[in-house]
């Protein structure tokens, strides 16, 4: 019978040494790796509910203005702190609304995520009409309104008015859109 010899007992252990503590690295940057990633989906879902709150004051307030707020909530457990930041576009009307969200309250310079969006300041009211805002999709009767008149009635509420009347973009002359319409 033969056995191992003694250098080679110590050649295999000088592997296992070696592979061993680089197997334990790859393994804890994984599991730190996950964490990260984890801490980031959430940011994201922060600063995508700090957007949505956002536009909702924006529209019920009927005013967008260039600016700063900041503040804290809590998500998952924990508390994450959070910056937006509202600078006027090139573009008129137009604003840039950045959301930048950390775990810590000096995280503002170094945010785990940050979220870009543009927003419109023309908060003029549709009446009754929905627009997509796709140039080539014209805008449709909203859902609760009759889309087509009632043939045997001759009341004025029949009369086919253009989209947005009342609250077209400047330039746009309503009694030449209606010539449109009514020739179409």
């Amino acid at each position: 019978m033969r056995g191992f010899t003694l250098v080679e007992v110590m050649v295999a252990l000088a592997v296992v040494a070696i592979a061993l503590p680089s197997l334990l690295v790859t393994l804890y940057r994984q599991s730190d790796d996950t964490a990260y990633l984890r801490d980031r989906t959430v940011a994201a879902q922060v600063a995508a509910n700090k957007l949505t709150e956002f536009r909702l004051v924006v529209n019920s307030t009927r005013s967008l203005t260039a600016g700063r707020d900041s503040g804290e909530t809590e998500m998952a457990d924990r508390d994450w702190y959070w910056w937006i930041v509202t600078t006027p576009e090139e573009v008129d009307t137009f604003f840039r609304i950045e959301i930048a969200v950390a775990l810590d309250e000096e995280g503002q310079d170094n945010p785990l995520y940050t979220l870009q969006a543009f927003m419109s300041a023309d908060m003029r009211e549709d009446q009754g009409v929905l627009n997509t805002g796709d140039p080539d999709d014209p805008p449709e009767s909203a859902p609760d309104e009759p889309d087509t008149p009632d043939p045997g009635s001759d009341s004025p509420d029949d009369v086919q008015r253009p989209p947005g009347d009342g609250n077209l973009p400047p330039g746009v002359d309503p009694e030449r859109l209606q010539e449109l319409i009514d020739g179409a």
